[in-house]
C-alpha cells in the first residue's frame, strides 16, 4: 500500500519504519513482510529513479534475493565473469571473478524491489524524515516528517545510504568531517564492449568503473575529487576531458561511447569514514552503517546482505524473543563480523591508487601476481547467502 501525501498528521500502524527505501531498505522491507510484520518504508523519491552507484552485484546475494521471491533474472542482467584493471598510464591486468556477478541498474532493480514489496503489502510513504528521536519511557521510536505527519514505532531501521541530514541530527562523527571526493554516473551504449566483464580504471586522485546491465547498456560510474574538479572550472565534461581521458583506456571510452541521458547523475561529500552499525537504538543498514570503496565493486550485495543480517533478528525482537539491548549487541556483532574485515581492506586497497606513481607500481606488481589479485577481490567479497 501506498499512503497518501494528504494522510492524516499521525499515522499509526506499521511496527517497523524503515528509513530509506535503497537495496538495503527494499531488501529488510521484503524480508520481514514475508516473516508477517507490518513495515513501512520512509522514502524521499517516487520509484523509478537513478542513483550515483556502480551496477555490479555479486552472485553471492542470488540464494537471498530467490528466498525473498526476487530472482534478478527476470530483468534480464549481464552475467559478469571476468576482471581488468588499469593504472593512469593504461597498464592493464586482468583475472576471472571466482563467483562472477550480475549487471543490473538501480532504475530496474529498486523499481523491481518496490513491485514485489508493494505485493507483500509493505507501505511505502513518499517524504523527508526531519527527525528521530527514541522514547525510552514507550520504548518506541518518534519520526517525524518534514510535512509535519508523526509516525511511531517499536524498530526503526536506518537504510537511507551514504549521507542525510538525520547524521547530523545524530551526531554521527563522520558527519562532520568534510570528505574530498564525489561520485558521477552515467549510463553509456559502447559498440564492441564485452559485456561479461567489469573493469576499473585509474586515474589522478579517481577511478572509474565500467560494467554491462540490461538492455545493452553500460554503467559508467566514477569516484573523484572536489580538487580535480575545481580545477576543470567545475565542469564535469572539462574534468573528464582534461583528467579521466589521461589514461588511454578512458579516453578510448568517452570518445567512443554514446551517453543515454543528458546529465550525470552525481553525489558530493561520499565518506568511507568508519560509521557505527547502531545509533540511538536504529539499526543501521547498507551505506548508513559502513560504505566500502567502490574500487571494490561490493556496495549493492553488501548491503543486501546487512538486510539479511538485520531481517531475523529483528523478527525475535519484534515476537518478544529478544530485548532491545541483546537485539543491538547481536546486530553490532553480527555486522561487524561480516563487514569488518572488508571495510578495512577497501581502505587499504584504497590508498595503493588515486596517485600515479603509486597506481603504476600496484598495477604493474599485481599483473605478474595473479593470486594476490584473486585474494583482495576475495576479501571484499563475501560467501553465498540465503
Amino acid at each position: 500500500m501506498i499512503l497518501p501525501d494528504n494522510s492524516s498528521n499521525y499515522l499509526p500502524g506499521a511496527r517497523v519504519l524503515v528509513l530509506g527505501g535503497g537495496l538495503a531498505g527494499l531488501a529488510v522491507a521484503l524480508d520481514l513482510a514475508g516473516r508477517g510484520h507490518q513495515v513501512a518504508v520512509v522514502e524521499r523519491r517516487r520509484y523509478p529513479f537513478h542513483r550515483v552507484c556502480g551496477e555490479y552485484v555479486s552472485n553471492e546475494v542470488l540464494p537471498y534475493l530467490r528466498r525473498l521471491g526476487a530472482d534478478p533474472a527476470a530483468l534480464a542482467p549481464a552475467a559478469i565473469r571476468r576482471f581488468g584493471l588499469s593504472s593512469p598510464a593504461g597498464r592493464t591486468l586482468a583475472s576471472p571473478l571466482d563467483m562472477g556477478g550480475f549487471g543490473v541498474s538501480r532504475y530496474q532493480l529498486d523499481e523491481f524491489l518496490y513491485q514485489k514489496a508493494l505485493a507483500k503489502g509493505v507501505e511505502f510513504i513518499f517524504a523527508t524524515v526531519a527527525d528521530v528521536a527514541f522514547d525510552a519511557a514507550t520504548d518506541q521510536h518518534r519520526v517525524a516528517l518534514a510535512d509535519g505527519r508523526q509516525l511511531l514505532a517499536p524498530l526503526v531501521l536506518g537504510t537511507y545510504g551514504k549521507r542525510s541530514a538525520l547524521d547530523r541530527q545524530l551526531a554521527r562523527p563522520f558527519f562532520s568531517q568534510r570528505s574530498p571526493y564525489l561520485g558521477v554516473k552515467h549510463h553509456l551504449r559502447l559498440p564492441g564492449f564485452a559485456r561479461d566483464v567489469i573493469e576499473l580504471h585509474n586515474f589522478r586522485e579517481g577511478y572509474a568503473g565500467i560494467s554491462a546491465i540490461e538492455d545493452d547498456k553500460l554503467c559508467f560510474c566514477y569516484l573523484t575529487t572536489r580538487t580535480n574538479l575545481k580545477a576543470a572550472g567545475g565542469s564535469i565534461a572539462a574534468m573528464e576531458h582534461k583528467v579521466l581521458a589521461r589514461n588511454p583506456l578512458l579516453a578510448d571510452i568517452l570518445r567512443n561511447s554514446e551517453r543515454l541521458y543528458a546529465q550525470p547523475e552525481v553525489i558530493n561529500e561520499i565518506s568511507f569514514a568508519p560509521k557505527q552499525p547502531v545509533e540511538q537504538h536504529l539499526l543501521m543498514v547498507g551505506d548508513a552503517a559502513g560504505l566500502i570503496t567502490p574500487l571494490c565493486g561490493n556496495g549493492m550485495a553488501m548491503a543486501i546482505h546487512g538486510a539479511a543480517l538485520a531481517a531475523p533478528l529483528a523478527d525475535r525482537f519484534l515476537r518478544g524473543e529478544l530485548p532491545r539491548p541483546a537485539l543491538e549487541a547481536a546486530y553490532g556483532r553480527a555486522w561487524q563480523r561480516q563487514f569488518g574485515t572488508r571495510l578495512r581492506v577497501g581502505r587499504a586497497v584504497q590508498g595503493l591508487f588515486g596517485g600515479p606513481v603509486l597506481s603504476e607500481l600496484v598495477v604493474g606488481s599485481l599483473r605478474y601476481w595473479p593470486a594476490a589479485v584473486r585474494t583482495l577481490m576475495r576479501q571484499t567479497h563475501g560467501a553465498e547467502f540465503g
